[in-house]
């Protein structure tokens, strides 16, 4: 996959590498998969951390261990196995992803830290909004009244991460019917659009970007880039 070249930096910390923030619009799952797998196979202690910003053409994926019997009815849409853990989730049009490729021993984050990070993202994020979110322990994602928000799933090679947080925003949610849901029979699913105003991937992503730099790196005092770094890395692609 050739990555859209807009991207716009972050800074974490004095002499420290920057987070590049990378808007990358909509892209096919399994080439963006690869990319990321070969950028965490060719990053150096000197590679700068990459946030990825995007959205997919309808797919399920089932995480590595996953079980195939979760799809219940994938009909047209195509069902790709990949490297992350966790069962069977969806990605469609209208469904922000955010990407963490992170060198975690430099960020000083652990496996749990990180799930925990993404979570706290998106329910600050839903605070601010006026809307009461929260996470469970043995049950990654962002859960709103009950149904489920956003989902998480990564994947650790060479103590960097890949993979990240789904987020539904403005996504169908019928095919989410097709398949037991991270390996839950009938969870019910919801997206920002019914919960809030922001009714666009591209207004999610702008209002969720301070918070995940906020969470993914708080020992650097990392801030939201109130620059047109920010707005760059949101229009391009």
């Amino acid at each position: 996959m050739s990555l859209p070249a807009g991207s716009g930096g972050a800074a974490v910390g004095p002499g420290l590498p920057a987070a590049h923030v990378r808007w990358l619009g909509l892209q096919a799952y399994e080439p963006t998969w690869r990319s990321m797998q070969r950028f965490t196979d060719t990053r150096t202690p000197e590679t700068p951390d990459e946030l990825w910003l995007l959205e997919h053409p309808p797919v399920f994926t089932l995480g590595m261990n996953a079980d195939p019997a979760h799809v219940l009815a994938a009909g047209a849409i195509p069902v790709v196995r990949i490297d992350r853990g966790g069962q069977v989730t969806y990605h469609g049009p209208g469904q922000l992803l955010a990407y963490a490729l992170i060198d975690l021993r430099r960020a000083g984050l652990g496996v749990r830290d990180l799930v925990a990070a993404l979570e706290r993202s998106v329910i600050e994020y839903l605070a601010s909004l006026g809307v009461a979110a929260e996470s469970r322990r043995h049950a990654p994602g962002v859960y709103v009244a009950g149904r489920k928000l956003a989902s998480v799933g990564i994947r650790i090679r060479r103590a960097a991460s890949y993979h990240g947080i789904a987020l539904n925003v403005c996504n169908d949610l019928a095919p989410f019917a097709r398949i037991n849901p991270c390996g839950y029979a009938g969870l019910e699913m919801t997206r920002m659009a019914d919960l809030t105003a922001v009714d666009s991937v591209a207004a999610a992503a702008e209002g969720l970007l301070p918070y995940l730099l906020r969470y993914l790196y708080p020992a650097r005092g990392a801030q939201a880039p109130a620059d047109a770094g920010m707005a760059a890395a949101l229009s391009a692609g």
